[in-house]
């Protein structure tokens, strides 16, 4: 599908991701990843943060607030958590995580999973699987619309966590 795939491996592409136990047969399936420049602990902290806001383009997925640019040091969330809020108000569920690994959570009808994997001493893969369960009327203009926001927002986690 055209968008399923923007800064992954096929390694990355078929290793098996926490949404799958959620959605073991999706209609749609998409990948996005980036290598962060500092350790998974970093990362994570921003992963976390994802709570406050979606970090995507703000203008348009949180009502023109500006996402926190710095960390308020949350505690890690629990499934059942309200996964992210746009525009002050709570959006999706988080269903999973291994603090440090990974967080998987559902909105808008779709699972996600954002994995980090260590890569060297000081770097760290954010990878991002995002899992239709079922059949949608827009589902391919969905996933280019995803691929669109999920890659601003890897890149706005990418340069918050290099930078702290």
């Amino acid at each position: 599908m055209i968008g399923d795939r923007w800064g992954v491996t096929d390694a990355e592409m078929s290793r098996p991701y926490p949404c799958d136990e959620f959605v073991p047969n999706p209609v749609m399936a998409a990948w996005r990843g980036v290598t962060v420049y500092t350790t998974p602990d970093r990362v994570w902290r921003w992963i976390v943060q994802l709570r406050l806001a979606p970090y995507s383009y703000d203008w348009i997925d949180n009502l023109g607030r500006r996402s926190p640019r710095e960390l308020q040091l949350l505690p890690d969330p629990v499934p059942g958590d309200a996964f992210t809020a746009t525009g002050g108000r709570p959006q999706g569920r988080v269903l999973a995580l291994d603090p440090g690994r990974h967080l998987t959570a559902t909105i808008m009808g779709a699972v996600m999973s954002y994995v980090l994997i260590p890569d060297g001493a000081d770097a760290t893969r954010l990878v991002l699987k995002v899992a239709q369960p079922k059949w949608r009327l827009l589902g391919p203009f969905l996933c280019l619309g995803d691929l669109v926001m999920a890659r601003r927002q890897l890149a706005n986690l990418k340069q918050l966590a290099e930078r702290t």
